[in-house]
């Protein structure tokens, strides 16, 4: 799987694989990444696979397959009119399936759910080609990418024929549910999942010597460093009126905090990125843990996974209020301003309690991968019922 370990899709297939056996399907590359990036290590062996040199079909565990495409895609998401990224998309979703249909045919796959991890392009017109169809169809929808660049041309139009066409929706957001209601009344909010594995503190007590040396008390964050989703101003501010606290930020900046004046502040400190198994040792030593991230369309209605992390080990957390982060309000401080984030860090260090770590550990810990894949199982089993009983439901415009 050329996906992260920990990203949704990976983390559900395994899950899946417990009770089913699972094909997970890597992205086809497109003709410009075949080109433009053909020295990365990762793009060469996708390009012996589609020459034949590698296999295209793995066995990853007992229950899954992964399966990468021996095709190439072209680049259409900014072509226009309409029409034009229709047809295009069309002869793309084509070559897709046919590998898709090698794969189903070599693991004798006869009757199968097709779940769709938010891919809005290339699996719109996949299930006209697969034989058999699938039994039912199913659209995960995990962040609202039809604000993003790349499908704000055409997303939010096939998204909303895609979801409308699909057996049912399944959200990990109540936001993103709500708007998948819009286009399919059989859209379900089924949590998010968390592997908790890696923030087991009792296997290393250790602190990391980077942070050890950081004079306490550290209010710190764990994650991409990015402008288009942690809010800079309220970082800035934060440090400003709390001198006498260390920031601390883990992971990778991108080109805009890299030359922030946040740099050259004296009580703000940038690790870098660091191996996934050692995270828990350095969130252990954190005293607030902070999530001020960018207020958008495409951040909104996100469900960010590090609050759960987070909680899972007993931290005060402080994050910007949305919709999405309304369900943790009685776990977490919710800021609507620069001024209400600052001063509820210093609320956090001073109303904290063992009985509170306590409860955020308890709250966090009910969100597993088991428990919102077995939402899934219910909503597709609703879907099922009704689809096997031929009864029609609300028509969507």
């Amino acid at each position: 799987m050329d996906v992260e370990i920990g990203s949704n899709c990976v983390n559900i297939a395994f899950e899946f694989a417990k009770a089913n056996r699972v094909l997970y399907v890597n992205y086809p590359i497109t003709r410009k990444t075949a080109i433009k990036e053909k020295r990365k290590e990762s793009i060469r062996k996708r390009l012996d696979v589609i020459k034949g040199i590698s296999p295209d079909l793995i066995k990853v565990s007992d229950n899954i397959w992964n399966l990468n495409p021996r095709c190439i895609l072209e680049s259409i998401s900014q072509v226009r009119p309409d029409f034009l990224f229709d047809i295009l998309n069309w002869i793309n979703n084509r070559r897709f399936a046919i590998q898709i249909q090698s794969a189903l045919t070599r693991l004798h796959f006869n009757n199968y759910i097709h779940f769709n991890d938010s891919d809005i392009f290339r699996s719109f017109y996949l299930d006209n080609w697969l034989n058999p169809a699938p039994s039912l169809k199913a659209y995960y929808t995990r962040d609202n990418l039809v604000t993003v660049n790349y499908w704000k041309q055409h997303g939010e139009r096939v998204q909303s024929a895609l979801m409308k066409k699909c057996d049912l929706v399944l959200a990990n957001s109540i936001h993103l549910m709500n708007n998948g209601l819009k286009h399919n009344p059989l859209s379900f909010y089924v949590g998010q999942g968390c592997d908790f594995s890696l923030y087991d503190i009792s296997k290393d007590t250790k602190v990391p010597d980077d942070i050890a040396s950081i004079p306490k008390p550290i209010i710190g964050f764990i994650g991409a460093i990015m402008e288009i989703r942690l809010d800079i101003n309220w970082i800035r501010l934060a440090a400003k009126n709390l001198p006498e606290y260390s920031f601390v930020m883990i992971g990778p900046e991108d080109e805009f905090y890299k030359s922030s004046d946040l740099h050259s502040m004296t009580n703000v400190y940038f690790l870098g990125q660091k191996r996934p198994e050692s995270l828990a040792s350095y969130l252990n030593y954190f005293d607030v843990a902070i999530n001020p991230q960018v207020l958008s369309p495409g951040t909104i209605g996100n469900y960010p996974r590090k609050i759960d992390e987070y909680l899972y080990m007993g931290k005060p957390v402080v994050v910007r209020k949305t919709n999405a982060m309304e369900m943790f309000a009685e776990h977490c401080y919710l800021a609507s301003t620069e001024e209400e984030f600052y001063h509820k860090i210093e609320m956090a260090i001073q109303n904290n309690s063992k009985e509170k770590e306590n409860k955020r550990k308890l709250f966090a810990s009910k969100h597993t991968w088991e428990n919102s894949v077995n939402e899934m199982y219910l909503a597709m089993e609703k879907a099922e019922e009704l689809k096997l009983s031929g009864n029609s439901i609300v028509k969507m415009k």
